[in-house]
This record gives structure tokens, sequence and C-alpha cells, in this order.
């Protein structure tokens, strides 16, 4: 009587065969091992550096401290001017015309000023620095100043308005014997040493309006330093902790 095979898997112990579960486990470990850039998303095969607490490669933390470092020159100090100087007369046509229309002085307008002045001198520059800093500062400062001409002109000229009116009420004003008529009794202003003498009145009218009008005069004062203070940050030089090389074991697994 033939009797049936018996279908039960015998256990063997004269050969080893990995198993699949653990090929698959190794593998997944292997692949957690792995140092990925956090700048290029790549894969590190020997050392990285920390970067502000980011993992990445020595290529990409050669190129971050490049572009952190403060430009040099006086070309790139010019330009950066430049493009300030035109931020600066953007951000006082909007400051006068916020003046002018309500009849107050509003924080957020001269912090919008300190952004403009800031973000164009360091998109002038390509970076940020001390001496950045210190041209956004000013041009944010004479931006402030340049607001307030022609309201100092108008405030001017209705004040001698308001004198020739007190005046053609009194007695008539007698004419100046030694008056010349053929220069009009005074001599002719350059039109450079006009332009500086405006420059400089730009530059002296904030102290002048706060100073004038205290104590609201410290209100107009806290005003312009926030508009300094954020001109100031928005061209600061990154702050960066690079540490390293770290090496990377070449046999992550060896420690199990």
């Amino acid at each position: 009587m033939d009797s049936k095979p018996d279908a039960t898997p015998r256990l063997q112990f004269e050969s080893a065969i990995e198993s699949t579960e653990s090929a698959d486990s190794a593998a997944e470990g292997r692949a957690l091992a792995a140092v990925i850039c956090g700048a290029c998303q790549s894969a590190i095969p020997d050392a990285y550096f920390d970067v502000n607490g980011t993992t990445v490669c020595e290529s990409c933390q050669a190129e971050i401290a490049r572009q952190a470092a403060t430009p040099r020159g006086l070309g790139t100090l010019a330009l950066a001017a430049m493009f300030g100087i035109g931020a600066a007369i953007a951000g006082a046509a909007l400051y006068y015309a916020v003046i002018a229309i309500t009849n107050f002085e509003i924080g957020l307008v001269a912090i919008a000023i300190g952004y403009m002045v800031g973000y164009a001198v360091r998109k002038g520059a390509g970076g940020g620095g001390r001496r950045f800093q210190i041209v956004a500062i000013v041009l944010t400062y004479w931006a402030v100043g340049l607001a307030y001409v022609p309201l100092a002109f108008t405030d001017s000229s209705a004040s001698r308005r308001e004198q020739a009116q007190k005046e053609q009420a009194g007695a008539a004003v007698a004419e100046p014997a030694n008056a010349d008529p053929d220069n009009g009794g005074g001599r002719r202003i350059g039109f450079g040493f006009a332009a500086a003498m405006l420059l400089g009145f730009t530059f002296v009218l904030p102290i002048l309006a706060i100073v004038g009008s205290m104590p609201s005069g410290l209100i107009s004062g806290a005003i312009i330093a926030f508009g300094m203070h954020q001109a100031w940050r928005m061209t600061g030089a990154p702050q960066l902790q690079i540490t390293g090389p770290y090496q990377i074991s070449p046999n992550p697994s060896s420690a199990s």
C-alpha cells in the first residue's frame, strides 16, 4: 500500500538562507543612515557642515558663506547708494502725501520708507553689511526731511501772507533809501549754492520739526527712529553659525 507524501515543510540546518525581511531591514537602515544636504538635496558621501542647524555639503557651505559675506568695493557702495536714493525719493513722496491728506504722521509709513530704502540698498549691493546699514539709515532720515520740505515752504508762505496782510492793515512801510533797483536789493544765488543749501535744509528740518513741536515732537522722533531701525535691519549681514566638517562613518551599521 503506497503512502501519501508528507506536505508539511521540513526545517533544514545544512545551509544558511538569507531572510528577505532581514535584507530589506538592512537596506532601510542604510538609507536612513545616509546624510542629505539641506540645500541641494543630494547625498553627502564623506563629510558635512552644520549651518544654523541645517546639514549641508561642502560646496553648498562654501556658496552660503560667499553669499553672506559683505560685498566690497566703492562701485558696489555707489550702486547701493543710487538705489537707496531712488527709494528715498519715492518714500518721501509717499510720506508727504499721507501727511498732506490726513494731517498726521503715521508710524507705519515711516517703517514702509525704511523697508523701501533698506530693500533698495540691499538689492543694489547684492548683500548686506555695516557700511550698507549706515547708508540705509542716513537715506531713511533724509527721506523724512525731504517729505517735510513742502510742508515747511507751505507754512512759510502762509506766514508771509499773514504778515503782509498785517502790514497792509497798518502803516505803510517806507522803502529803503539804499536799495538798488537794478539787482532787486539783493544778490543772485548760484544754482549749486542753492542746491547745497536745500540739501542741508533737508537734513536739519527733522530736528527743527521735533524740537519746535515739543512735547509732541517726541512722537515724530520715535516715528523717524522706527523707520531708521527698519532700514538697519533690512541691510544687516546674515548671522551664520558654521561648524564642521563632520566625518560620516563609512560603515554606519558597524555599531550594531
